[in-house]
């Protein structure tokens, strides 16, 4: 019997390297998009992250028939209010250079808990039978006072934690996925992945 497929519903190349990775080991067939002939985007008009992810969820599941896990992520800056929260990927446009030096000069002067931030991941894993199960995910650090390292992607070089003294973009691959918000998810969705494939219905 071939292994039960899970289609993995983002169009983040970055979320799909690190969701691959943090999967691997289970016995599923992972699927991106271009797998399976989808080439549509998802509008993200919720005002949360778990919105997002069950916009991102029922639509590509719905598409696909597949068992699908969507997700929804961003960076949250408690110094500027939340932003740039929900919005994160689509906040001052494209250019991460651009936005992880804007982000560190609307800080400048602040220091140590003035600059506290968190990364959120919201999961929402869906069934073909339409069942939905949902994960949180998240980590706490600050803004770094510049961009460092050549790991990760997004604001991973301005994503400070400061009991490792790096960001998430200096810090071995492995350690990351054990600390970030989306590691921390997947680690929340693991059983039950596994319990669907013990039970044959994945």
């Amino acid at each position: 019997m071939p292994d039960p497929r899970l289609l993995l519903a983002t169009t983040s190349q970055g979320k799909l390297r690190e969701w691959q990775a943090l999967l691997t080991d289970l016995p599923l067939r992972l699927l991106a998009l271009r797998d399976v002939g989808i080439d549509f985007d998802v509008e993200e008009t919720g005002s949360s992250y778990y919105q997002n992810a069950l916009l991102k969820a029922e639509a590509y599941g719905t598409a696909s028939g597949l068992l699908t896990l969507a997700e929804d992520s961003g960076l949250s800056v408690s110094a500027l209010g939340g932003v740039p929260g929900v919005r994160s990927a689509r906040w001052e446009g494209d250019d991460y250079v651009h936005k992880n030096a804007l982000l560190v000069s609307l800080l400048q002067g602040k220091h140590g808990a003035a600059r506290a931030c968190r990364y959120v991941c919201e999961v929402v894993l869906r069934h073909p039978d339409a069942r939905l199960w949902r994960v949180h995910g998240e980590v706490r650090g600050e803004i770094a006072c510049e961009p460092a390292g050549s790991g990760g992607f997004g604001y991973d070089p301005i994503f400070y934690v400061p009991r490792l003294r790096q960001t998430l973009a200096q810090v071995p691959i492995h350690e990351k996925d054990r600390i970030s918000h989306r590691g921390r998810a997947a680690g929340r969705i693991r059983p039950i992945l596994r319990e669907l494939i013990e039970a044959g219905s994945a």
